[in-house]
């Protein structure tokens, strides 16, 4: 019976071997989680009972270690390394597989993949950028030009808040806007029209009495709006117009949508004894834009980032998680297949439930501790030669039997 025991004990330290040579084969291998081999005893059985010699050993299993790897910052935003539990979900043509690698690109095709080319899933954003929790999808960058969109006409249109000197004269001139005595003080705004060209409205602030102010304004330079009324209170605050809302609409000759109509907001205005003075200026319309440059966030949102200034929440990077990763069936290519002993798949944002956070520009080195493959190298190096052995040993009582005379 040495024999058996032996051998299964040679078969046994050889499989641990091949699982060692593999961990230390893949301590280079991003999102590589290592191995080791797990080992049943074996007795025969018997019907009377008595004393039991076992007749030697097996593999049971080959355990995989889903243990965090060291985190690594790299070069590329589209590098995704997983903080916490979770995989990313791949598709193949249909087929879905799992994976730590998170070393992903861009195809010709505006696709995000790893570098066999299967494709990242998620929730993808609507026609209003927003991203809607869904079936995932698989993730698609779109390099189209952002569409231009024109100043508005709502209350976030044109906004300036400014400060009048109360102290400046009553000006009793006509208004000219080529003559910058006929007004107190002026400033400028940038807008923009339905085809994402920018136009320059001026303004110009007239004192007509005290707390009385006229607003003219024009745009590119061209002929200047009707006079509009300004009146604050005895405390500097803006009472007329009572919105704060001035509308405004001038014409464009850039084959845009023309007039160019929006609102100006001058809430917040004031008129202290103070000079004149522009304290905020912002609008809400903005030029056409190419995509420049993309990020990821910790709960895995794909944003785009635009040459005008803009951004845009593309996708949104889902995980998966699994009740047993051990009974996940290993596809090669760093892939993992679900099975029935897995269980199926728990897919949330990262950051989510038992998720991890996501995080971008960096990869998750093996978990492969080499100083302890090693070791256990040299372990089962010493299991192999004491197994055959205790071969040699029982060749040797054979051999001695055979001899008897």
């Amino acid at each position: 019976m040495s024999f058996q025991q032996g051998l299964s004990g040679l078969n046994a330290a050889a499989k641990s071997l091949d699982t060692l040579g593999n961990n230390i084969a893949n301590s280079g291998t991003v999102g590589f989680k290592s191995a080791s081999t797990q080992f049943a005893d074996v007795f025969a059985a018997t019907l009377g009972g008595g004393i039991q010699v076992g007749i030697g050993t097996s593999v049971s299993g080959v355990s995989q270690q889903f243990s965090q790897g060291n985190l690594t910052v790299t070069s590329n935003p589209l590098d995704l390394a997983i903080n916490g539990q979770g995989m990313f979900r791949l598709s193949n043509n249909g087929a879905t597989t799992f994976t730590r690698n998170g070393q992903f690109n861009i195809d010709k095709d505006g696709y995000v993949v790893n570098t066999s080319g299967y494709r990242l899933t998620g929730y993808l954003a609507n026609t209003a950028n927003v991203i809607v929790p869904s079936t995932p999808a698989e993730i698609f960058i779109n390099t189209a030009d952002l569409q231009p969109q024109p100043t508005g006409n709502t209350s976030a249109g044109a906004r300036i808040g400014l400060n009048l000197d109360s102290r400046q004269p009553v000006n009793a001139l006509a208004f000219d806007v080529n003559d910058p005595t006929t007004y107190n003080s002026s400033t400028s705004i940038t807008v923009f029209d339905s085809l994402g060209n920018s136009h320059l409205m001026s303004l110009f602030f007239k004192k007509d009495s005290a707390n009385a102010w006229s607003l003219y304004s024009n745009l590119n330079g061209g002929a200047p709006s009707a006079a509009t009324a300004m009146t604050f209170n005895s405390t500097g605050a803006l009472t007329a117009p009572a919105t704060g809302i001035i509308a405004q609409s001038h014409a464009v000759t850039t084959g845009a949508t023309t007039p160019l109509a929006f609102n100006l907001n001058l809430t917040g205005s004031t008129q202290y004894g103070n000079i004149f003075g522009v304290n905020s200026v912002a609008q809400d319309g903005y030029t056409s834009g190419r995509l420049s440059g993309l990020s990821i966030a910790s709960d895995g949102t794909v944003q785009g980032r635009y040459s005008n200034g803009q951004s845009r929440d593309l996708a949104q990077v889902v995980l998966a998680n699994f009740n047993n990763p051990n009974g996940l069936t290993s596809l090669g290519n760093n892939q993992w297949g679900e099975t029935p002993e897995s269980g199926q798949p728990l897919v949330g944002v990262p950051g989510s439930g038992s998720l991890g956070a996501l995080q971008s520009a960096a990869v998750e080195e093996s978990n492969v501790d080499l100083t302890a493959e090693l070791v256990a190298m040299i372990t089962q190096q010493r299991a192999y030669q004491a197994n055959a052995q205790t071969i040699k040993t029982q060749d040797q009582v054979l051999q001695t039997l055979v001899n008897l005379r």
